[in-house]
């Protein structure tokens, strides 16, 4: 690749990059202005600042995550410089049509001298995974719409069903790719419960006023917001799954959330969110900066 095309290559990635903090200054204000301050105390700042902070670190994993796919396609890489690229490229999924956030890793991975090709097939597997993680964490919220089903019989159906799947990977896929594939399905669902869990925290430790009777069904909550963040995932042109999630969430919700503290919680939750890719975008900027850093 001749040094013109990688320097268009670097400036399409920071580009992008550029205009999702542009977004995420937006989104920000927008969530922030919507908010009811006045059900917020010092305590429920102080715990959403350790939320953002628990999302921000959250987001290794999916950085892993994806480290684990390059190298499954002969493309291993220094882990560095994929957190560096991850992060950076992060903020842009908030960007209008929820595909510039893998664009940005396309184009900065190519200016790296990695292969398009892989580069490509690392985010429809990174696709593929995240998908499946997402249903699988999501059984956790069958309890919601089936009642006579306890938690904890949906926690170990959800358990036995991903080992099934872990299983399936090994005997699907060539031998030296497995072990990366579902590594990488692992990381993937990690990321994805503790996303869920601080989502729970949120709308039990902050919003809901009386919350002892949700303590029960808080896996199934969990499952609930896995489910509602895969449908903004799968919604084409929804940035960061805008509107799609809200939806989700009352409709699963219905009966056991008052719709408000729904609304509220997702709110909540999408500054958390936000400020957390905010986070790991500048930490990842100042000690993991992809400019500075060789993939190999």
């Amino acid at each position: 690749m001749n040094a013109a095309v990688k320097r268009t290559l670097n400036w399409a990635g920071t580009l992008l990059a550029l205009l999702g903090i542009l977004f995420v200054a937006q989104r920000l204000w927008h969530y922030g202005s919507h908010l009811d301050l006045a059900r917020f105390g010092p305590a429920a700042w102080l715990g959403m600042a350790a939320a953002a902070l628990a999302y921000g670190a959250a987001n290794l994993l999916l950085a892993f995550g994806w480290a684990q796919l390059l190298a499954c396609f002969h493309q291993p890489c220094r882990l560095r410089w994929v957190v560096g690229i991850y992060g950076v490229t992060q903020l842009a999924k908030y960007l209008p049509g929820n595909i510039f956030h893998f664009a940005g890793r396309q184009a900065l991975g190519m200016a790296a001298g990695l292969p398009g090709g892989a580069l490509a097939k690392s985010t429809v597997w990174e696709l593929a995974l995240l998908c499946a993680g997402g249903g699988l964490c999501g059984l956790l919220a069958l309890p919601l719409l089936l009642p006579w089903l306890p938690p904890v019989a949906a926690a170990l159906l959800a358990l036995a069903v991903w080992l099934v799947a872990s299983l399936l990977l090994r005997r699907i896929s060539p031998p030296e790719r497995a072990p990366f594939l579902r590594t990488a399905l692992l990381c993937y669902s990690l990321f994805l419960l503790i996303a869920g869990l601080l989502f729970c925290a949120v709308l039990v430790g902050i919003i809901v006023p009386a919350s002892a009777p949700l303590l029960p069904v808080i896996p199934a909550l969990c499952g609930a917001y896995v489910l509602a963040w895969l449908a903004g995932l799968v919604t084409p042109g929804a940035p960061a799954g805008v509107g799609i999630r809200e939806m989700v969430l009352m409709f699963l919700l219905k009966g056991i959330v008052a719709d408000p503290d729904v609304v509220m919680a997702v709110l909540a939750g999408r500054l958390i969110t936000v400020a957390g890719d905010v986070l790991f975008f500048v930490v990842t900027g100042l000690c993991c900066s992809p400019q500075r850093i060789r993939p190999a």
